[in-house]
């Protein structure tokens, strides 16, 4: 009975295994086997990565890429003044220009974009560089007073430059008749108008004076512009006096 019992259901099985196609079993089993064997990814934790929010410290490459050429005042502005000094360019300057590309330079060493020691260090100095350069060349006087000194070895600022460069005695009359008239005005109602005046006419002297000053540059005439440099530090001075002018004043410092 037994053995009959099992023949009979090893032939079912048989009979049911005929009738089912290959590709039905195999879908069959594909759930099954996806749920049961989980992928080696699946079961690892993805990895996170973040970029970095901070920008990376300058090198010293990168320092000196961005260090202009200190050779003077001229070469630190490359694009403004290609041609260097005169007589090689204008003593005339574009001060729009001039002033873009100082912004610009002081943008590319800041101090502030290097870590504490020497790379700071001597970004700290390349500004104070940079400044100073800029506030010579951006001054009529100091651009002058500069190409003197340093391009022609004449320094009319030193102490015995009052004896070695005198001031000439026409402008110095000058100088004289704007003293004389101050004191004159000082005690008249009238006085502030007059200052007014003498004012106008003295921007009217600097103009004129930077005007031949330039030209004596561009052609190279350092004698001339030695003496033009001198009437203009006088006419400057002349200038900051009548701005520190104040009712009751009956003269004016000149410093020079």
């Amino acid at each position: 009975m037994f053995n009959r019992r099992l023949a009979s259901r090893v032939s079912s099985a048989r009979v049911l295994q005929s009738l089912t196609p290959a590709s039905q079993a195999h879908n069959y089993l594909r759930p099954h086997l996806r749920t049961q064997l989980p992928t080696a990814s699946a079961s690892a934790p993805p990895t996170l990565r973040f970029a970095s929010t901070q920008p990376p410290s300058p090198t010293p490459n990168d320092t000196a890429s961005n260090t202009p050429d200190i050779t003077n005042h001229y070469t630190i502005f490359k694009t403004t003044l290609p041609a260097g000094p005169p007589p090689a360019s204008p003593f005339d300057i574009p001060t729009s220009s001039l002033r873009r590309e100082f912004l610009q330079l002081q943008g590319r060493i800041h101090p502030d974009k290097y870590p504490q020691g020497p790379q700071k260090q001597s970004a700290e100095a390349l500004s104070a560089r940079i400044n100073e350069a800029y506030r010579t060349l951006l001054d009529p006087l100091q651009r002058a007073q500069y190409l003197l000194r340093e391009i022609h070895g004449i320094d009319v600022t030193a102490e015995d430059g009052a004896s070695k460069h005198a001031l000439d005695p026409e402008t110095l009359m000058e100088v004289m008749e704007v003293q004389e008239t101050i004191e004159e005005v000082s005690g008249d109602p009238g006085a502030e108008a007059r200052i007014m005046e003498l004012k106008k006419e003295n921007e009217g002297r600097v103009e004129e004076c930077v005007r031949v000053l330039g030209e004596a540059f561009d052609k190279g005439d350092i004698e001339l512009a030695r003496r033009e440099c001198v009437r203009l530090r006088f006419w400057y001075s002349v200038g900051e006096g009548l701005r520190e002018w104040e009712p009751g004043m009956v003269e004016i410092r000149l410093v020079h």
